[in-house]
């Protein structure tokens, strides 16, 4: 029998299992077809009832109003930087720098035209989500990063904006309800709560689109993959079937009031044991801290034993908790398929270490 391991990795993420064994199944045979669904042709009926489930699964779970589009993407997240910026900025567009991906996020719009960041936590290593900044009306759009996977800091709320709002929500989609009427667009890759890496979602307000003068290569264009229903040219079939079933298995636990109840549980144990362990220290500012990425190092005076702690979690079957290269410590992402159960390991694993070495 294999050793019991408790995922924790930043992504791709922990999938349901329920969606591991449906896309199993598939493999061998999609929807009676007796063809595999990494070889099912994405122009038959049997895939477009897919795709067409897979968009109206998001839009009930989210109540997405039909103002706004659903649409699936390739290229990951880092590829929508350069969307955002083709299909919106115009004369100017502001950005609220809060960690790397942000930041980079902002540097593929300074490519396009001018953009600049209206408020940055940089100082502090990210460790904060700036607060008290104006927002001018003269911009064509806020782009925010709604939550910093590498710092563990998180955007919990809608802002009231008055102007185009823009969000990267890769990170935390899924996680909480969210008001998309409050937004022109939001997007992210679905490899943290809502599938396997190879597939972007992006979120769209109709009317939104087609107000800036440049030329948007086609398949640049937002308006291609609306016109076409995300089958402009082939779409990632196998990670769109996976991400089908891991919406599936979220509506069956109770949808997002459910699994914002879930993440609020998980959170509030493993930060509690953070702040209560005299061999472990938080990183994120209390009021900003992350549900989907709890980040934290050893105490002060407690440095030398990162090593053996790490050693150590691992033998207990911990997987995926080394920090980001750039800030080390550790990492233990949160995501939607993480349990209760798993956390609970990871906390008991934290009161060993203490008491070996009290």
């Amino acid at each position: 029998m294999s050793k019991k391991v408790h995922v924790f990795n930043a992504g791709p993420c922990l999938l349901p299992q329920e969606a591991i064994d449906s896309a199993i199944a598939a493999l061998k045979d999609f929807k009676g077809t007796g063809i595999s669904v990494l070889s099912v042709s994405h122009r038959t009926k049997e895939w477009e009832e897919t795709m067409d489930e897979c968009r109206a699964l998001w839009k009930e779970l989210l109540n997405i109003p039909d103002t706004h589009e659903v649409v699936f993407l390739g290229g990951g997240a880092s590829l929508q930087f350069l969307y955002v910026a083709m299909n919106f900025l115009e004369k100017k567009a502001a950005y609220l720098d809060t960690g790397v991906w942000a930041h980079k996020a902002l540097q593929q719009a300074q490519g396009i035209g001018e953009a600049y960041a209206i408020a940055c936590s940089a100082d502090k290593n990210y460790t904060y989500i700036p607060k008290g900044y104006e927002i001018p009306k003269d911009i064509d759009y806020l782009h925010i990063t709604t939550n910093n996977t590498i710092y563990g800091t998180e955007i919990k709320e809608d802002y009231d904006c008055p102007v185009p709002l823009i969000a990267d929500m890769s990170s935390d989609i899924m996680s909480r309800p969210v008001d998309v009427s409050k937004y022109d667009l939001i997007y992210g890759g679905a490899q943290k709560n809502v599938g396997p890496a190879g597939v972007v979602f992006a979120i769209i307000r109709k009317d939104a689109l087609g107000k800036v003068s440049r030329y948007i290569p086609t398949m640049l264009d937002y308006r291609t993959h609306i016109d076409k229903g995300s089958m402009f040219n082939t779409p990632p079939v196998f990670a769109i079937y996976i991400m089908t079933e891991t919406l599936r298995w979220l509506k069956s636990i109770g949808g997002i009031p459910a699994i914002q109840k879930r993440n609020q549980e998980k959170a509030a144990l493993l930060y509690g044991e953070i702040d209560r362990n005299s061999m472990f220290v938080g990183t994120a500012a209390k009021e900003d801290r992350s549900l989907m990425n709890v980040c934290f190092v050893m105490a002060p005076g407690k440095e030398d034993l990162q090593d053996e702690f790490m050693a150590f979690a691992k033998a207990q079957g911990m997987v995926g908790i080394k920090g980001h290269r750039s800030v080390g410590g550790f990492r233990a992402s949160l995501y939607n398929a993480c349990t209760l159960e798993d956390v609970q390991a990871l906390v008991d694993c934290m009161k060993e270490f203490e008491k070996l070495h009290c």
